[in-house]
C-alpha cells in the first residue's frame, strides 16, 4: 500500500523560452480561431439572409470586440486545457500542465487559471525568477516536459514498489 504522494520536482519546470514559444503559438492559434469563428459566423448569417448581423459584424466598437477576444480567449483555453490538459501549442513544444503531484489539474482549476491571464500585465510575471506567472501560482498548477514528467512518476513508482511484497 502506497503511503507517499509524489511532489513535482522543480527541475521539471519548462524554460522561460519555451514558454515564451507557448505564449506565441497558442497567440497564433487563438488569432485563426477569432478568424474561423468570424468566417463561419458571417457564412451562416448570409446563408441565412441576416444582414443585420453582417452589419453589425462591419460596424463592431471596440468594447464589442474587446468582449468577444475576452470570451473566445476563455473558450481556447478552458477547452484545450480542461479537455486535454494542455493547449495546442503544448502539444507542439511536448509540455504540460499539472499540479503539485504531476497530475492534470480539474476542469475548475484550468478555468481559474484561464481567468488569471485577464490580469492587467499578467504577462510580465514571468520575468521571476521562478519562471511560472501569476496564472501559474494562483491557480497552483505547473508547466513541464511531458517526457521528463512521465520519467520522473516512473522513478517514483518503482522506487516506491521497492520493498513491497506481492
Amino acid at each position: 500500500m502506497k503511503n507517499t504522494t509524489y511532489i513535482l520536482d522543480e527541475k521539471l519546470l519548462v524554460s522561460g523560452g519555451k514558454r515564451f514559444l507557448n505564449y506565441i503559438l497558442d497567440l497564433s492559434f487563438y488569432v485563426i480561431f477569432i478568424v474561423f469563428l468570424a468566417f463561419i459566423t458571417a457564412v451562416i448569417a448570409t446563408l441565412l439572409g441576416l444582414t443585420n448581423v453582417l452589419l453589425w459584424m462591419q460596424n463592431i466598437s471596440d468594447l464589442q470586440s474587446n468582449i468577444i477576444a475576452v470570451i473566445v480567449m476563455i473558450i481556447y483555453y478552458v477547452l484545450t486545457e480542461g479537455i486535454l490538459g494542455r493547449s495546442l501549442a503544448k502539444f507542439i513544444t511536448g509540455t504540460i500542465v499539472v499540479d503539485e503531484n504531476g497530475e492534470k489539474p480539474s476542469f475548475g482549476i484550468f478555468f481559474q487559471r484561464t481567468l488569471c491571464r485577464l490580469i492587467p500585465f499578467e504577462a510580465f510575471s514571468f520575468l521571476g525568477n521562478s519562471g511560472r506567472g501569476w496564472h501559474d501560482s494562483i491557480s497552483d498548477t505547473y508547466v513541464v516536459d511531458k517526457k521528463e514528467l512521465e520519467k520522473s512518476l516512473r522513478i517514483f513508482n518503482e522506487m516506491d514498489q521497492i520493498g513491497e511484497v506481492s
